[in-house]
């Protein structure tokens, strides 16, 4: 499965995207867990860690939102990382 970061989330993680392999049966909530279990240099000076940004991010799976992080992932679907965007 791929995931995709953005934003913030993109530089605390400090790649475009990760391909994580997962057991049958794994949820959103365990990806996450996998995702946070990587090892990363410190974000930039002013970007948050990558678990706060988790914390409060949104996902899409396959450009749908989850909500729901018992959602069971396929081994090729995408996840997007949305962290809060501040606009105006």
């Amino acid at each position: 499965m791929i995931v995709r970061y953005f934003a913030a989330a993109r530089a605390a993680a400090g790649v475009d995207e990760e391909r994580f392999v997962l057991p049958a049966g794994a949820t959103v909530e365990a990806l996450l867990a996998a995702v946070l279990a990587v090892e990363r240099p410190e974000p930039p000076a002013g970007t948050p860690p990558l678990a706060r940004i988790l914390s409060r991010s949104s996902f899409l799976l396959n450009e749908v939102a989850v909500r729901d992080r018992s959602t069971m992932p396929e081994a090729d679907d995408v996840m997007d990382v949305l962290p809060p965007f501040a606009g105006g």
